[in-house]
């Protein structure tokens, strides 16, 4: 298949994963540009996988007429400037999470797509994990039944990976806008907005350079009704379980991880889900440039669009507002 769809990748730390497709044929998309302010790794992956295209300065992609879409892994922080000005060429955006860090700069992201009628993605790996996918399609075939409550977690030792990316200490990550996202993110997936949130948060001391909350406790109604909680525990050693949960509990059976129930089956046992090799930040990127492709080049709104982005980070505003009130907040819809 040709190689029509260029891309450009600015950030060399998960942005490496987008490389995969240079070696799929059957995919019409090849990273040809990319940029990272670290020149020796830029120039060292460059060589490894035979880029044309390298530069310090993104900008310097956004010129190019041989790059139609660009793929943004920058510190958190930098989101919104490189989502406008890639807008702004007329480039398609993929977007790592969290797609920004405010309900302002939410707005000015949806406005910016619609602006510049781009399509755009934010690279939520959940969606587009084996186990949660399975959960998604027995959810929506009614296997499950009706939910009656429903759990996500990401309970990460973040110290090795604070170490990894200095810029976090340096622009102290919010570990709402920036870990949470991912179980947040996955709930909607299911149950769709948020109406309410109430938040209990501490700062665990485990690093001392952390200055920020970085455990959370969140309790949710969505507008449907369902109840849910979303456990975001950083600041903790590397605890014996998966990084990243869900369990969805229904009146016809439920689901937790890669293990499922069903109420019809007598005895209710426990069935094992198995999905081989198919695991990790890799697949999981390649999954979601193959869903952004399609809706290139079918003219789709993609799975998590700016729309979707902008709820998950409402909701992450609203937690905010929980932990300072100590009440519950409600959730701003943008967009």
């Amino acid at each position: 298949m040709a190689k029509e769809i260029g891309v450009g990748v600015i950030g060399l730390g998960m942005g490496k994963n987008m490389l995969a497709v240079n070696q799929d044929p059957s995919s019409r998309m090849e990273v040809r540009g990319l940029c990272d302010s670290n020149e020796t790794l830029l120039r060292q992956v460059q060589r490894q996988h035979g880029v044309a295209f390298a530069t310090t300065d993104y900008h310097a992609l956004l010129t190019r007429p041989d790059i139609d879409v660009i793929g943004i892994y920058s510190p958190d922080h930098q989101h919104i400037e490189q989502v406008e000005a890639a807008a702004r060429a007329g480039k398609h955006i993929i977007c790592t999470k969290p797609m920004v860090v405010s309900p302002e700069e939410a707005v000015r992201t949806v406005a910016a797509v619609r602006q510049h009628k781009v399509k755009f993605l934010v690279g939520q790996t959940c969606r587009f994990t084996p186990a949660f996918m399975a959960a998604k399609k027995l959810y929506d075939d009614g296997d499950l039944g009706r939910p009656l409550f429903a759990e996500a977690h990401y309970v990460h030792d973040i110290r090795p990976v604070f170490d990894r990316t200095p810029w976090r200490y340096e622009h102290p990550q919010d570990m709402l806008y920036g870990g949470a996202c991912h179980p947040i993110d996955l709930l909607r997936w299911f149950f769709g907005e948020v109406d309410e949130v109430f938040v209990y948060a501490s700062q665990s001391g485990i690093d001392a350079r952390s200055i920020k909350h970085d455990n959370f406790l969140i309790n949710l109604r969505f507008t449907n009704g369902v109840i849910a909680r979303v456990l975001a525990v950083f600041g903790l050693v590397e605890p014996p379980l998966p990084m990243l949960g869900l369990g969805i509990y229904g009146d016809k059976g439920s689901i937790v991880n890669d293990q499922l129930v069903l109420d019809k089956v007598p005895g209710q046992p426990v069935m094992k889900l198995s999905f081989g090799n198919e695991h990790g930040h890799g697949r999981e990127v390649w999954r979601y440039m193959r869903h952004f492709e399609e809706c290139l080049v079918e003219d789709k709104q993609p799975l998590i669009n700016e729309v979707e982005g902008a709820g998950v980070i409402a909701t992450a505003a609203a937690c905010w507002e929980s932990i300072r009130t100590g009440l519950p907040a409600k959730v701003q819809r943008i967009g």
